[in-house]
């Protein structure tokens, strides 16, 4: 066992990445990182991480800071509960901690969106504590390292994974250790094409002996993709694009958008667009014309949104809000300063970039 620890270490000193939480290990680096690296591939995570503490130096600018500011810095990241959870969590912090992370695996699985991974990164990555991580690339390396014939996701296979982590960190070195296996499981153990040629410990890799690289990891079927059209349209008004805050419950809470909603059965895009208008304004619009159809997906969904310009048909402009807290009615120049959904994002995109609007 020691032999294998010194040849990740090793292979890690010579091969790790430079990143910026890496410079000095700061906790809420350390942490900011970690929630943002979990739905985010690693060259995107890093330009995010440093707009984000170039707007938010520490956790007190988070606490201090409106919902709508931070939402709109995450934008793009997706899973916006992350932001939400980031946002409570700086308040606790502020509040019972002096603004800084505590250095206890109890007090931290406490905290809104720290479940057992994150707590275990804060404490191995930012403290160097002995405490075990798994991530999806530690249980890449480990189902190959030990030939695990059933599926990585199954409670007793993830048990075991955790313990081997657990069994194999060496002492006052669980930093290095933990992330040497992220590491080793980004750059070598691919889930694809892994480059076993290259990799520092193929003489203990069990599944690379037999020949089974490639049927390791044993995965899950993956859940169902589920297809949804949705259409949406702007309204200009006095010059003005009417935007509408979502509820804070629910998909992208508290998240701007332009009116609009899914296809019923047997609706055009068109006529579901019509619709929503008056199910959720209560404002009559048509003359559409097609801008686009943009996609985008979330979890299991492919979104197909098709995108309309529209005018209203009524003589006075009285919203009504039935799917939404409240409206706006904003310059087209101002559009980039709101946080809105990944697919109205696009939208807006296309239209500044192919179309040479809203500049």
């Amino acid at each position: 066992m020691k032999k294998l620890q010194q040849q990740i270490l090793a292979w890690f000193h010579e091969n790790a990445r430079e990143l910026p939480w890496r410079t000095s290990y700061y906790p809420y680096h350390v942490w900011i990182s970690e929630i943002m690296l979990q739905q985010t591939q690693m060259d995107r995570a890093v330009d995010y991480f440093n707009r984000w503490v170039a707007r938010f130096p520490d956790i007190a600018s988070i606490a201090t800071a409106s919902e709508e500011e931070v939402l709109k810095l995450w934008e793009g990241l997706g899973y916006y509960a992350r932001a939400r959870n980031i946002i409570r969590c700086a308040n606790i912090l502020l509040a019972a901690y002096k603004g800084k992370l505590p250095a206890d695996h109890d007090l931290l699985l406490e905290l809104p969106g720290i479940g057992k991974y994150t707590a275990g990164a804060l404490m191995s990555i930012a403290f160097n504590k002995e405490y075990p991580l798994v991530d999806a690339n530690i249980e890449r390396v480990f189902a190959r390292l030990f030939n695990l014939t059933k599926p990585v996701k199954e409670s007793k296979t993830r048990a075991f994974i955790w313990q081997k982590a657990e069994e194999l960190l060496p002492r006052g070195r669980a930093r290095e250790f933990n992330q040497a296996l992220m590491e080793l499981g980004a750059l070598v153990c691919i889930a694809r094409n892994p480059r076993c040629r290259i990799c520092p410990i193929i003489t203990h890799c069990q599944a690379c002996s037999l020949d089974l690289v490639a049927q390791r990891p044993v995965l899950t079927a993956p859940p169902k993709t589920i297809f949804i059209e949705m259409a949406t349209g702007i309204l200009a008004h006095e010059g003005k694009i009417l935007l509408q805050k979502r509820k804070a419950q629910g998909v992208w809470a508290n998240l701007w958008e332009f009116p609009g909603g899914r296809l019923e059965p047997g609706e055009t895009p068109e006529m579901a667009l019509v619709r929503e208008y008056m199910e959720e304004t209560e404002l009559a619009v048509g003359n559409l014309k097609k801008i686009t159809t943009v996609q985008h997906s979330y979890t299991i969904y492919r979104v197909s949104l098709h995108c309309y310009f529209c005018t209203l048909l009524q003589v006075r402009f009285e919203p009504v809000l039935h799917a939404a807290q409240e409206y706006r009615l904003v310059p087209p120049g101002e559009l980039s300063d709101y946080a809105l959904p990944a697919g109205h994002r696009k939208l807006i995109d296309h239209l500044q970039h192919e179309m040479g609007l809203f500049l």
